[in-house]
Order: structure tokens, then sequence, then C-alpha cells
């Protein structure tokens, strides 16, 4: 029989996840939750009282049991004597580890005092947009008197640490009418006696916050709209985004190779549009949930911008950064972790935002479209006045931050980089997928039919590790769609597998013209369309990268009834080394995957192929993977996955100085040894 989750735990995490669901409540990962009550001592048996909180890094709106830091209250509490001071925030932190309660559970977060140093019985620490714009407004202590009367006060801003939950008690201790606070620059933070009047009192909070600003907001917070920056067309602006995309990418990845995310959604293109646009995004984030993944600044860059000038914006963006390191400083902050923004604005377009994976890519245009929304209520209502740059240096610096991504696990293989499989809704293009997606790449799945390539996308994970596209490799329209779908789905391209093949076995006088185009424009045609597209986005992304033929040993070996297929595959062979002359100054590998009898999961032999084979070498079709297995010097079956693994490893870093090659997987098929 399982164990029975306590009560008030129950209560916790259910109303985590209703607060969590609504990102006007709270932003992604952003904010915690907690609840006191009493559980069994396991030594002792008797009852001791316990604080639930969401632990470092966790989100409200999937928080699960596992997700919370338990600690015992009494000890926690007692730090309270102990504490010398703002000096000393980072021992506290490290201090709450000897409070923790029980084995297991997730590691204590910054904020924790706050929730355990407030005695109501229910905390919430939220960041909603129309609570930080409040606390972000000039004049935000007059506003959060006129807009709450005496139900909230206002806690000037302050690092987040043991003195805030300290400040944040005294308010709660002070006046028992009091619901909760505004934290300056920062967020709220509400309580009630019980989970429900918790809950209650957070959504009051935000609802009449929004409520002011909708009531008493002007209707144009960010500025007359600027003709020149007006929102193109969807598809206009959409086009553009893709054409842009592989060069904002390496804008963004000169320090460390990042995915993008792209926004275009119309409170974005607002906020681009209007004629505050420079002197607001100049102002930064204010949120530490924010800058911390925002960086202090996003970049501005003009929608017909040409090279030179993107180059120009880049170098000036990166010695701004450099000097506002320099400013701040000292001898014991870590050394600074790149230079390059997190965050690109294109008016008339949309923004790009950029992560070590398409998840942080994807959180970090959320947070900027937060403040976003931030900025619009603040500068609605009265002006918006982030916090100290200084401020935003120790956050950003903190050693706790520093702590925190040194704990990050080293990222897999091929981590970073996104890839495009063609016909890789079946057979060895699925496996190839898979496997590309288990070693750490974003995937799209290429296929000719959306709803087969969506399929095995979702199978995948989620749409930040693979989607499906459709993609006819013998029209070159439908190969630049797929690719411009990749740019604006992750920012960029690095992998491309040409696996998009067919084969139909006849003798020569059987073959017909229409046989023989057919083989052509998929595999020869096909490949040189899909390569060429990709090679442009590559190029202009200074990154490298690496294309990958799935030709076949009939390139190499002359067989019976194949005269079609052996020469578009012999066609793709000489692809492979003609490309690799080519693009080796800009660091993209070319090699090719000769595979040989791949009959289980495939989508050739299954399409009729098999059965043609086997009918040339007189065995049962059944039988045909065993046949082949015989024939080779390893005496082993090939598989789909045997392929996969090739690709996977021909395109790491393990061969990194590596062009040109075709790599057989056939077990050993001495007839096609390359010479």
């Amino acid at each position: 029989m399982g164990r029975v989750m306590n009560e008030t735990v129950r209560q916790l995490i259910e109303r985590s996840n209703r607060l969590g669901a609504d990102r006007r409540n709270t932003n992604y990962a952003g904010g915690n939750t907690s609840a006191k009550g009493t559980d069994v001592d396991p030594v002792t048996g008797d009852d001791v009282e316990l604080l639930w909180v969401k632990g470092s890094g966790g989100d409200l709106g999937t928080l699960t049991e596992d997700g919370l830091a338990v600690l015992r209250l009494d000890r926690l509490r007692a730090l309270v004597d102990v504490y010398p001071g703002e000096e000393a925030e980072d021992e506290m932190v490290a201090a709450f580890d000897f409070c923790c309660h029980g084995k297991g559970g997730a590691a204590p977060s910054i904020d924790t005092a706050m929730h355990g140093l407030v005695t109501a019985s229910h905390v919430d620490h939220l960041h909603p947009d129309a609570g930080i714009a409040i606390a972000t407004a000039v004049d935000g202590e007059r506003l959060t008197k006129e807009i709450f009367g005496d139900r909230v006060a206002w806690v000037p801003w302050r690092r987040p640490g043991f003195q805030l939950g300290l400040d944040i008690a005294a308010v709660h201790d002070a006046d028992p009418d009091a619901v909760g606070v505004i934290l300056g620059g920062h967020g709220i933070t509400a309580w009630g006696a019980t989970s429900e009047e918790a809950e209650a009192n957070s959504l009051w909070i935000i609802h009449t916050a929004q409520a002011y600003i909708d009531t008493h907001g002007t209707p144009e917070p960010f500025g007359a709209t600027v003709d020149d920056r007006r929102p193109l067309p969807r598809e206009e602006r959409r086009a553009r985004a893709a054409a842009l995309a592989p060069r904002l990418r390496a804008v963004a990845s000169r320090d460390r190779r990042m995915v993008g995310h792209f926004i275009d959604s119309d409170n974005v293109l607002e906020f681009l549009a209007g004629e505050r646009l420079v002197a607001l995004a100049d102002l930064g984030t204010s949120c530490p949930d924010h800058f911390l993944r925002t960086k202090v600044k996003p970049l501005i860059v003009l929608a017909d911008a040409d090279e030179a000038q993107i180059a120009a914006l880049h170098e000036q963006y990166r010695a701004d950064y450099a000097a506002y390191y320099e400013r701040h400083a000292d001898a014991d902050s870590p050394a600074m972790r790149g230079a390059d923004p997190a965050i690109i604005l294109v008016p008339g377009v949309g923004m790009f935002s950029y992560g070590v994976n398409k998840q942080t890519a994807r959180v970090a245009g959320e947070f900027y479209t937060n403040a976003i929304n931030v900025m619009r209520g603040a500068e609605a209502i009265s002006t918006y006045r982030p916090i100290e740059e200084a401020e935003k240096f120790r956050i950003e610096y903190w050693a706790l931050e520093e702590a925190k991504l040194a704990r990050m696990p080293k990222p897999k293989r091929h981590a970073g980089r996104i890839a495009l499989v063609t016909g890789a809704a079946s057979g060895i293009g699925k496996a190839i997928a898979t496997a590309l997606a288990a070693d750490g790449a974003c995937v799209v799945v290429a296929d000719l039919h959306a709803d087969t390539a969506g399929a095995v996308a979702a199978g995948l994970g989620t749409t930040d590790v693979a989607i499906g596209v459709a993609a006819d490799v013998t029209d070159a329209a439908a190969v630049q769609r797929a690719v411009d779908e990749t740019v604006l789905a992750f920012g960029g391209i690095d992998l491309i597998v040409n696996n998009a093949g067919l084969s139909v076995s006849k003798p020569l006088l059987e073959t017909t013209e229409a046989d023989w185009d057919l083989q052509h424009e998929v595999m020869a045609k096909g490949s040189f369309l899909v390569a060429r597209a990709a090679a442009k986005a590559m190029i202009e992304q200074q990154l490298g990268g690496d294309l990958v033929y799935i030709a076949s040993k009939n390139g190499v070996f002359a067989g019976p009834n194949n005269v079609a297929y052996g020469a578009t595959k012999a066609d793709q062979a000489h692809q492979v080394r003609l490309l690799a002359a080519e693009l080796g100054e800009h660091g993209i590998k070319v090699n090719g995957i000769n595979p040989d009898g791949v009959v289980q999961g495939s989508g050739i032999f299954a399409s009729g192929w098999g059965a043609q084979r086997a009918e040339v070498y007189g065995v049962p079709e059944s039988e045909l993977g065993e046949f082949y297995a015989q024939r080779t010097l390893l005496k082993r079956e090939v598989l789909p996955d045997h392929v996969a693994n090739a690709v996977s490893a021909i395109c790491s870093d393990e061969f990194s100085h590596t062009t040109g090659l075709h790599v057989p997987v056939d077990a050993g098929v001495a007839a096609a040894f390359l010479r």
C-alpha cells in the first residue's frame, strides 16, 4: 500500500498548480508557494512542525511533491538568532540545508526565509505582470496605498534573501489587516490562514492591480506608433524572420552556441512599433527572474539591416556589456559569462530569444514578454523605473547563481544543435531522428506528409525537442519552406541528414524513364536541393555544421536489376565529396553513410523493394534480412538503429576533423569495400 500524501501538502500542490497554470499570475519557474503543518518525525514518532516550500528551479504549474523542500520550522526560525546581517546572505542559504527534514526533496531556494519567517500558515510569492507593473512604477509606494488601501503594504527593493524575509514578516506581524505586500521592483507576496485564503488573497492583489491599470491607464503607454516600425503583414514578417534567423543566431552564439525562439505576438509587435521602444529597452528588465534569463537589456536590429550594420550593432552590444561588467565587478565576482545578447528585437518582425536549449530560449522569450507587459502597465499609470543596474549585476553574478550553473548536468553529445532529417517518418530516418533527439539535439522530422511527420515528432517529446514538417524534397520551394520552418522553430540549423529515398528493383530492359526520373528526383536532386537550402543558412550562422548523406552499399557495389537505384546512390556518394571540398572553408563537414540490407522497419523494403529483392535472390521475403546477414563478414543483420548510431557519431566532436568520408554500415560486404 502506497504512502498517503499529507493533507497540507496536497492542498499546497493543488494551489500551486492552479496559480502556476495562468501566466498572468506568475512566469514559468517564477515565484514559490509554501504551507506549514505537522507530520510525524520518523525518529521519535512525535508530530513535528514543518515548512513545505517550492524548491529551487521548479515550476508552480507542474509542481509535484518531489519539487518541495521540507524544513523543520523550529530550526529555520532559530536562524534569526544567528543572522549577522545582509553581508551573510549566502551563508544563510547554505544554512537552510541544516534545517531540512527527512531525506530527498528539492534544494531550498533563496526565498525560503520569506516563507518560514512569515507566521501565516500559507504564503505565496508570485511575479504577476500587473503586480510588477506597480512594483516598478516610479511612485509605486503611493500607488500601492491608492490601489489597495491598508490591505497591502509596500516593501522597498531588497535583494532576495533572509533580510527580505524578515522585512515581510515584520509587515505581517505589525498589521493584522494586511493580506500581502508589493515588493519594490520585484513582485508580490500574499498569505492566509488557509490554502484557500492565501490563493484568494494572491488573486485579489493581481486582479485589483490589473483592474486599476485597465481603468486608469493611458491608451498609448509605449507612445505613438512609428510608421516605419509597424508590423509587416504576417507572411512577409515570417519570411523576413526566417531570412534573418541564421545571421542573428551568429550574433547570439559567438561565446556559446545557442538555440533560438521566435515570437511575433501582438503585444510584442506593439512594443516594437512604439516611439518609446529604444528608451524603455535601454532601461532593461527589473524582476530578477526576468533579467537572469534575458540579460540586462536587449539588442535592437532594424528589419532591413544589412550584414555590416548587424555586425556593428553586435560589436557595440558586446562592448556595452563588457563595460557593464567592468563597472560593477570586484575581485570576488565570477568571470564574465558572455557578452552576446539573449534577446534580439526586430521592429516590424518580432523578437528572437536565445538559450542553451530550446526550453531555455523559449522561456527567455516568455520572460521578456512578461517584461513588456510590466513596462506597459507601469507606463500606463506612471513611469517605469526598474531596479538599479548595480543591483542587477549583484544578482546576475551572485555566487549562488554561479553555484547553480555549476550544478547543471554535463550537456549531451548534440546539445544545442538543430537537426533536419528528411524521410524521417519511418525506418532509418525515424531511427536517426530518435537517436539525435536522445543525444540532445532539437530535431525537425521532415517527411512527405505533415501528419505522419508530426506523429513521429510528438513521440520524441514536446515541441522543445522536435517538430514535424511536410517536405517534398523534389520541390525547391517545399524544401525552402522546411528549412524556414526549422530556423523559425529553433533559430537555425546545424545538422542535415539527407535520408529521403525510395527504390524500384528492375532489370535494365524493364526500367522505364519514369522509374529512372523518380529515383533521381527524390535522392539525387532532392539531396542537392536540401543541401543547397540548408548550407546557405549554415554559412550565415558561422557555426560550421554537418551534412550527412544516407547513401548505400549499392553506390559502390554493382548488383543485378538495380541500375536506377544504384546510379542515383552513386550520384549521392559523389555529392558528398564535392560538397566536402566546397563547404570545408565554412567549417561544414560532409560525410556519407553506406548501409546495406536494412530490412526491419524500412519504408523502402515494405513498399515493394523487399519483395523485388527477395525474388532476385530467390528467398522468401520474410527471410531477406537473414539472407543479407549471412552474406556479410560479421554475419549480423543491420538495423535502423545501427545506421542512426553512425550518423550521431560522425556528426559529433569525436569526428571533428573528418569530412568527405563514407562509412559502411553493412556488417562487412567485401565487394563494397572502398578503394
